[in-house]
């Protein structure tokens, strides 16, 4: 059914780190399936349904047929073995944003299918002008930084610690070859732009 090339990088790391630029990077770079995750929370400015996230309510969330399901920040956020299976079936390995619960659940249910790169950065106060700069309001970048869910995801969980590749997101190009290397590990080929 599934080859074993078949793969799915799992990207996390707490709030403000960088995830999705990193995704969103892996995708065009890279050419992977962007695997798009359900949310009950509200949608950031310009954000859109489909694209950055499926935006449910916590009744039509409970309808779907989730691989992994987290609560973070009051909201439910997760992903569907279906989301895995429509970039597979188009012959793409695929990216996905998850917390650290989630990255872990996937590692435990996909194996060495599920490739971690956990994002941290050097000085942790900087996550709250990123957050800021993205367009958050301030009462939730207060509650967000403080959520017991991100101070979680602040720091590499015990059972990630031997899988997961840990990259720095202090410096932007220094990110991307990082990034390039590890996916060249990988065997994926950079597209050309």
């Amino acid at each position: 059914m599934k080859k074993s090339t078949e793969r799915v990088y799992v990207i996390t790391g707490p709030a403000g780190v960088g995830k999705t630029t990193v995704a969103n990077y892996l995708c065009r770079h890279f050419g992977l399936h962007r695997v798009v995750t359900h949310t009950t929370r509200p949608p950031r400015p310009g954000e859109q349904n489909g694209v950055d996230y499926y935006f449910e309510t916590p009744a039509t969330m409970k309808k779907r047929s989730l691989l992994e399901k987290v609560d973070y920040d009051h909201h439910q956020y997760g992903s569907s073995r279906e989301g895995l299976a429509a970039g597979w079936q188009e012959r793409h390995n695929n990216v996905i944003v998850l917390d650290t619960v989630g990255a872990a659940t996937y590692r435990q249910k996909l194996g060495e299918q599920a490739v971690v790169i956990y994002l941290t950065v050097s000085m942790l106060d900087a996550l709250a002008k990123r957050i800021q700069a993205r367009g958050d309001r301030k009462r939730d970048i207060k509650s967000r930084l403080t959520a017991r869910e991100n101070q979680r995801d602040s720091a590499l969980p015990d059972e990630l610690r031997q899988s997961a590749f840990v990259v720095v997101n202090d410096y932007w190009p220094k990110t991307k070859r990082r990034l390039n290397r590890l996916m060249a590990s990988f065997g994926e080929r950079a597209k050309n732009l």
